[in-house]
């Protein structure tokens, strides 16, 4: 039963399951903030209806006690859900003793530490509730888009990035990587149902301790046959805005418990900028970013200026084909560049998908794998698919947990996954 659900049955009494969350009494009234697994509620106890005995029983019960709770829903505009519960009996199932987590202030470490416990929190509720609607809304996007859902496998025997940034391990006697990319197998997924797209964990072995990185962490990833650079950017552009609107829609309440300002994503959706590389580099240069040159790759401090210029995402396009990988196609018209786009979100919160056009002629892929000098045998498969009706085709990857962050404004990815994985840590 989700709040919704009980806000349809003001006048009515109902009975739920729940968690003590908080609570606060005075004399002959009870204030407690329950938890039943859709969200939270304030529930009132008043001593005369219970009873003194049964009144204490219930005052005197700790954080995180699993109760059934039985009581009349009643409006209340000054709580963010517009209703309270009216208990008028109850059930006490098992009582929690010493929970680690009070309401008091504790230290990064040590939530993550219980981060088992630290989830059943309202503002952890509030980000993972948001997560599974963004999750929702993409196979809705999806499907109405006419894109398949396919799944791309997990151990693989090469890199689509071409990076050492893998996790190794053996597959019997042949080596093997964890996934840091599904891209590959789903450009051979396009070439057979011509739009699909894969929702699945990737792997990075990078050493990285930001705000922005997970380990592990999920991508989304769409590949379209017969589509070009620009159509692609439409399609993310679309994606996006209805990733945006579901969520202003569908998560108000949660939006309100994060307390995020719901103005500013309203204001980011529509038609977003783009600007190319050099360009860029051109305004970062105009603005006393003296650190960067054409050719380097962007930091932190550098999308942030660049996103905020304009206060909603950012499409960076035709990127130095030097720095980037082997299967992005060059653009014919700016030899030295490749056709595609980093999407930089506004407020810090960084690229929240790379995406381009992918080589499709044979040689010049073939030329592009030696250059990159990687090995020929674990891509002749892929080559296979530019020998056998090679098209114009296109596609990105949108990393969840940095979109969750910046649509919620949290302001660590670590608190938009369940159980993160992190440089230094593995539990729990």
């Amino acid at each position: 039963m989700n709040i919704n659900n009980l806000k349809e049955k003001i006048g009515q009494t109902v009975t739920i399951g729940a968690w003590i969350a908080n609570k606060r009494s005075s004399g002959k009234i009870a204030f407690f903030q329950l938890r039943y697994g859709a969200g939270f509620i304030q529930a009132v106890a008043l001593k005369e209806n219970l009873g003194e005995e049964r009144y204490q029983e219930l005052r005197h019960l700790t954080q995180e006690t699993s109760i059934r709770v039985t009581g009349e829903v009643k409006e209340n505009n000054r709580e963010l859900t517009g209703i309270e519960l009216e208990i008028s009996d109850f059930e006490v199932i098992s009582v929690s003793t010493d929970y680690p987590i009070t309401p008091k202030d504790h230290g990064v470490e040590f939530l993550a530490d219980n981060r088992h416990l630290w989830i059943r929190s309202k503002k952890q509720h509030a980000l993972l509730t948001i997560r599974n609607q963004i999750i929702k809304s993409t196979y809705d996007f999806f499907e109405k888009e006419g894109f398949l859902k396919l799944d791309p496998p997990i151990l693989t025997s090469s890199a689509p990035e071409g990076t050492t940034e893998l996790f190794h391990t053996k597959y019997f006697d042949e080596e093997a990587y964890l996934s840091q990319s599904g891209q590959l197998y789903m450009e051979a997924c396009a070439m057979s149902f011509g739009k699909v797209y894969s929702f699945g964990p990737t792997f990075r072995a990078e050493k990285s301790k930001t705000r922005r990185h997970l380990i592990e962490f999920w991508m989304i990833e769409p590949e379209m046959a017969f589509c070009n650079h620009d159509e692609s950017l439409e399609v993310q552009e679309k994606y996006v805005n209805y990733l945006i609107n579901d969520v202003i829609t569908k998560n108000e309440l949660q939006l309100k418990i994060l307390e995020r300002d719901i103005e500013s994503l309203k204001a980011a959706t529509g038609t977003f900028p783009r600007i190319k590389y050099k360009d860029a580099i051109n305004l970062l240069k105009e603005n006393g970013f003296d650190d960067i040159e054409y050719g380097d790759d962007f930091g932190s401090p550098h999308e942030t200026f660049i996103a905020n210029s304009y206060n909603k995402p950012v499409f960076i396009t035709h990127w130095p084909k030097a720095i980037k990988p082997f299967y992005m196609k060059e653009d014919p018209n700016e030899p030295g560049t490749v056709l595609c786009a980093d999407l930089i979100a506004p407020e810090g919160y960084g690229e929240i998908i790379g995406g381009s056009q992918r080589e499709d002629n044979y040689d010049i892929l073939l030329e592009n794998i030696k250059a990159h000098e990687l090995n020929i045998e674990a891509y002749n498969w892929y080559l296979d698919l530019r020998k056998y009706g090679s098209v114009e085709h296109s596609g990105f990857g949108l990393g969840l947990e940095r979109t969750v962050s910046w649509i919620t404004g949290n302001g660590h990815v670590r608190e938009t996954i369940p159980f993160p994985r992190l440089l230094n840590r593995l539990t729990p």
